[in-house]
């Protein structure tokens, strides 16, 4: 990374740091953040060599071109280049640890907090890495892992991929047919696990489904435990992880990792899977390092200060390692970041609910930026955590949030708790920064935050450079301040070359190039697209992209609510409902369907003591058609005690709505890919109703 960075006082933000060495070593000057983000996706060969140079980037080879060929799919990007993300991270070890500064802190529900300094995370990820070599491990092989969010599964990723090896990750709170349903699709050589996990005040062992996944997954040749609750039987002719990491001789002192092309794949992760098998993307070392670290330096803000007796950044975003923002939290040691996780559940336990868990150990961290999904933030508001009492989360500078659209009540209730919180501060601070982002585990984040551009809450300041988004209406020209298909017209080097296993790539196809072929479109700059520039990526987002350059998300496309001929994504209506205080959380399904009326019903989960009475009824409907229109007023509202969603938290919208259209519930839905499966019967004994009435 570029030292000069670390030179200047932190409160000049990234992307302002950026511009000014595009002026200086560029020549270019731009008059305001639009003009720059027109160039980016204008000219990406420019942009994306730009981000290169100026994030340091190391290849022992020069790349012979930038884009090879921009198509999609199939553009190929640095050809020659060879890089290795772990090599991207270890760089920084002396630097940092000369500063003072931790790789990761981590802590648990049971308050067992650790540091891991820099050069510890290098020994024990080397040593693990020459285990692996030992094992037979090759670039190319997969290795899985069944490891919840500790210091240790980052160490394992490190490993894994220093030696070629290609990572896949699935959260311990994962059923194991759903960790079946992914792994065997990738026939792993090697699987690192744990014995046991914590989470909701509960100790959960997994030594049985380690076995259960060793018996499905006939290609394993080779089992790594980690002795996470330490108190469970030993599984079987596996390895133990303490002993691995205890190897401290010069062999270890003097591994490298290994340069790679830089397509070579990374990681394999995996759609939510709600019906069939669940999707497995392939992502490679250089697009994933490169992406994620120019978004995250340039649009999250966050890097690192490597001045004597500086903090630092304290990166903090709170996931499982089934969610796609563990990644996203892994990339800060890309930078030279302190990562600061946290293993267990964010809302406390069920016998004594606490939504302040994570705020308190942000404050006794000193974490600069917190991040999480935006139904946290929304926990937290309902609950009415009193963040302004908690002390020390001064040093928060910015609030991450993504996975569903935030809606601007919560936005507004942070912002409102952090102005007392900085009324309380020494020294006088702006408002609280919210980097609201929106994306997917396909190709990475589109629409997010921008330090230096004005706030207007519920929605993303900017679309991110080098992204060519647009909203898109259903004859394939782009729209200003109307919602349309979010789409993205110029390739991008993290976007997935590839499912694993789609040999014809029909499905890679089908899932975000069928819907507009090659040649429809226009460009960014205006002007048709070619007729060879190949397909356009539609993500199935709802999207308004307004006349000030701002996004708003409104849901998924495919779960619109379509009433009487006015389409509107779910998210508004989510937004009306869920800003009454009774309400903790809803979904709504649209059964519009050929030859038949449309049957709308509300669900919603109320606060404990609250019961759906006509009075209520009467202020849900009315909250929509104040908010949106009598057109949305549901057919039926229903109480119930949980929304069915996936293991990342999405709520189940289309499965319910399959469901309830008559689909056999096998076919619409996974309860092992289910967050809370219990709920779904109350689900199906509703559809069998419904239909029965139909």
């Amino acid at each position: 990374m570029n030292t000069s960075l670390h030179a200047q006082p932190p409160f000049v933000p990234q992307i302002r740091l950026y511009q000014q060495w595009l002026a200086e070593h560029r020549q270019l000057h731009f008059d305001d953040y639009q003009a720059m983000w027109r160039w980016s996706v204008t000219d990406i060969e420019a942009f994306w060599q730009s981000a290169w140079d100026y994030l340091e980037l190391q290849s022992p080879t020069p790349h012979t071109a930038v884009l090879e060929r921009n198509t999609m799919p199939g553009a190929r990007w640095f050809p020659g280049a060879k890089v290795n993300y772990a090599q991207q991270v270890l760089r920084h070890v002396e630097a940092a640890h000369a500063a003072g500064m931790l790789a990761i802190i981590s802590n648990n529900e049971k308050g067992q907090r650790r540091e891991l300094s820099w050069p510890e995370l290098k020994r024990q990820a080397a040593a693990l890495s020459l285990h692996l070599q030992a094992q037979g491990v090759q670039p190319g092989d997969r290795v899985a892992v069944y490891m919840p969010n500790i210091a240790e599964t980052m160490i394992a990723f490190l490993a894994v991929v220093s030696v070629g090896g290609i990572w896949s990750v699935c959260a311990p709170d994962m059923g194991t047919n759903a960790v079946v349903d992914r792994f065997k699709q990738i026939t792993p050589k090697v699987l690192i696990a744990v014995d046991g996990v914590t989470y909701g005040g509960k100790d959960l062992e997994r030594h049985t489904v380690v076995s259960e996944l060793r018996a499905a997954l006939p290609s394993v040749e080779h089992v790594v435990i980690y002795r996470n609750l330490g108190d469970q039987p030993a599984v079987p002719d596996s390895a133990d992880w303490a002993q691995i990491v205890q190897r401290n001789d010069a062999a270890v002192h003097a591994f490298e990792p290994v340069w790679l092309d830089f397509n070579h794949p990374l990681w394999i992760v995996y759609s939510s899977g709600t019906t069939g098998l669940p999707k497995p993307l392939v992502h490679d070392h250089g697009g994933t390092m490169l992406n994620g670290m120019a978004h995250k330096n340039l649009h999250y803000d966050v890097a690192c200060s490597y001045e004597p007796n500086s903090w630092g950044e304290r990166f903090l975003w709170y996931s499982s390692t089934g969610w796609i923002m563990w990644n996203a939290q892994l990339s800060g040691l890309l930078s030279g970041t302190t990562c600061v996780i946290y293993d267990g559940n964010p809302g406390g336990s069920k016998d004594k609910p606490d939504w302040g868990v994570l705020w308190r150990y942000a404050a006794s961290e000193g974490v600069t930026f917190f991040g999480g999904g935006a139904a946290f933030f929304a926990n937290c508001m309902k609950a009415h955590v009193p963040l302004s009492e908690i002390a020390g989360l001064h040093t928060i500078r910015a609030l991450g949030t993504t996975g569903s659209p935030l809606s601007a009540e919560v936005q507004q209730w942070g912002s409102d708790q952090f102005a007392q919180i900085y009324a309380k501060a020494a020294e006088p601070r702006p408002d609280i920064w919210w980097c609201n982002i929106s994306g997917g585990t396909d190709a990475g984040a589109y629409v997010g935050g921008h330090r230096e551009l004005p706030m207007a809450a519920g929605e993303m300041q900017c679309r991110f450079l080098g992204v060519s988004v647009e909203a898109w209406n259903e004859q394939g020209r782009p729209v200003i301040d109307e919602v349309g298909e979010l789409v993205v017209t110029q390739p991008l080097p993290c976007m997935p070359p590839f499912f694993w296993g789609d040999t014809d790539n029909q499905r890679y196809l089908g899932s975000y190039f069928d819907t507009f072929p090659p040649g429809q479109g226009r460009q960014p700059g205006g002007g048709d697209l070619p007729a060879d520039a190949g397909a356009v990526w539609r993500h199935g987002d709802w999207l308004k992209i307004t006349p000030e350059g701002r996004a708003i998300i409104y849901g998924r496309s495919d779960a619109t609510i379509n009433r009487y001929g006015l389409r509107m994504g779910t998210s508004e209506l989510y937004s009306a409902i869920e800003a009454l205080p009774e309400v903790l959380d809803s979904m709504v399904v649209d059964l519009e369907y050929l030859g038949k009326d449309s049957y709308m019903p509300l669900f919603v989960v109320l606060r404990p003591g609250v019961e759906l009475d006509d009075a209520l009824r009467a202020r849900l409907n009315g909250a929509i058609r104040t908010a949106l229109s009598p057109r949305f007023v549901p057919n039926d509202i229903f109480q119930v005690a949980e929304i069915p969603r996936t293991l990342s938290g999405k709520k189940q919208e289309l499965p319910i709505k399959k469901l309830m259209l008559g689909q056999p519930v096998e076919k619409v839905l996974n309860r092992d890919a289910m967050a809370n499966p219990a709920c779904l019967d109350w689900y199906i004994e509703l559809a069998k109703r419904h239909l029965a009435g139909a």
